[in-house]
């Protein structure tokens, strides 16, 4: 049952409590935290609780991913070691370059970022074969 309590997301704090909580954590000397001397209970959110948790903020970078589209080719996590044979773990990144790659098929120019490994299998296949086979569909691009 004390466990149900503490589960609920409902914040109430008298005024009295309130003014007790502070004045005992300052003559401690302490400082004191948000939730210092707030009291859980079993009901329902209060609105007044809702408004006082922080927004979640959503807002961040958009970054590429280290992928290569046509090899599948991701960053690897191995260990650096060194002379004492300590083993620290690092990254060893694909080698992805943008290059400009005429389609012949398109007749045009295609912007594309791949991987080294994949820059030589083109030339050696050529670029529909090799779109066609990792399922990239050239006139999106």
């Amino acid at each position: 049952m004390a466990t149900a309590t503490l589960l609920s997301s409902s914040f109430a704090m008298p005024a009295a409590a309130r003014r007790a909580s502070s004045s005992s954590s300052a003559s401690l000397g302490f400082a004191t935290s948000q939730l210092a001397g707030l009291s859980l209970s079993a009901g329902a959110a209060t609105p007044t609780a809702v408004a006082l948790l922080p927004k979640r903020q959503q807002l961040q970078p958009i970054v590429a991913r280290r992928v290569c589209p046509f090899t599948d080719k991701k960053t690897n996590r191995a260990n650096k070691v060194s002379f004492s044979n300590h083993k620290t773990k690092k990254q060893q990144f694909v080698n992805l370059q943008y290059k400009k790659l005429w389609w012949e098929a398109g007749k045009r120019f295609v912007k594309l970022r791949l991987s080294t490994k994949a820059l030589k299998t083109i030339e050696k296949h050529g670029l529909d074969a090799v779109a066609r086979k990792a399922g990239i569909d050239l006139n999106k691009k």
